[in-house]
């Protein structure tokens, strides 16, 4: 795109002004207007032959995966699940494996437009304006973003934490996924968080919501509230061998909009 030309100062007659002298020239470091920002465009959501997975497209959600009302969230053994909480809603679940995490939370969307391109664009202007570096790049589950997100370490200290923003669009939801830990640095311990993300699946519901409003999620019927910290013996029992039926209000990971 390019900048609109400046205006002389000549008049109608526009090589000369009346008193014959030609109008003065641009002075040689004047720069043109500013032509108008580079806008993303909103497009349609993309074919997800590997998932995430809405609710019509699996036969069985349930099986093997963890139901949270909103979303199925996949279980594997090893894996403790926790719960974000806003107000009296649970709107993410945060998988935590090993020493890597990624949390997941859904949002109603349009009809026929995507919002990850829009989404990505809101979460880096955030991070930068708080001193944090973004970059963007298209890695396994797509185009994402993966940052240095200013934080203030326990002993007072400022430093930052590395995290990766991935985000899917589905037909009237979207899935964002929040990668810590060292899946956000090491690619052979990314590969597991990431599977999880493709295997979840949406349940959007045919109620009317509002483009980015979070789709709410519920707890398990046979879950177990720990609070954050608290240590328990792993129970017999466990579908996953790995305590996902221990629940846990873990630390919420602010929204940048």
């Amino acid at each position: 795109m390019f900048g609109r030309r400046r205006k002389g100062r000549a008049d109608a007659e526009d090589t000369e002004g009346k008193d014959g002298v030609a109008p003065d020239a641009p002075e040689a470091d004047e720069e043109p207007e500013a032509a108008d920002e580079p806008h993303r465009v909103s497009l349609p959501p993309a074919p997800r032959p590997d998932g995430p997975w809405d609710i019509s497209e699996v036969g069985s959600p349930g099986e093997g995966r963890v139901d949270l009302g909103g979303i199925f969230v996949p279980g594997v053994e090893g894996m403790e699940l926790r719960v974000e909480v806003a107000g009296e809603s649970i709107v993410a679940a945060t998988v935590v494996l090993r020493d890597s995490a990624i949390q997941l939370q859904a949002f109603a969307a349009p009809k026929r437009e995507g919002i990850w391109n829009e989404i990505r664009e809101e979460i880096a202007g955030g991070i930068t304006q708080q001193g944090g570096v973004v970059d963007e790049t298209e890695g396994p589950l797509g185009w994402e973003l993966r940052a240095q997100v200013p934080v203030q370490l326990p002993d007072g200290k400022n430093g930052v934490q590395l995290v990766r923003f991935v985000g899917v669009d589905g037909p009237r939801w979207f899935l964002r996924g929040v990668i810590s830990g060292q899946g956000a640095v090491q690619p052979q311990a990314a590969g597991l968080l990431e599977q999880i993300f493709r295997d979840t699946v949406v349940v959007r519901g045919d109620q009317p919501m509002a483009p980015r409003d979070p789709i709410v999620l519920k707890l398990p019927d046979d879950a177990q509230m720990v609070p954050d910290g608290v240590q328990q013996e792993e129970q017999q029992g466990s579908r996953f061998a790995g305590g996902v039926d221990r629940l846990a209000r873990g630390p919420e990971i602010t929204e940048i909009r």
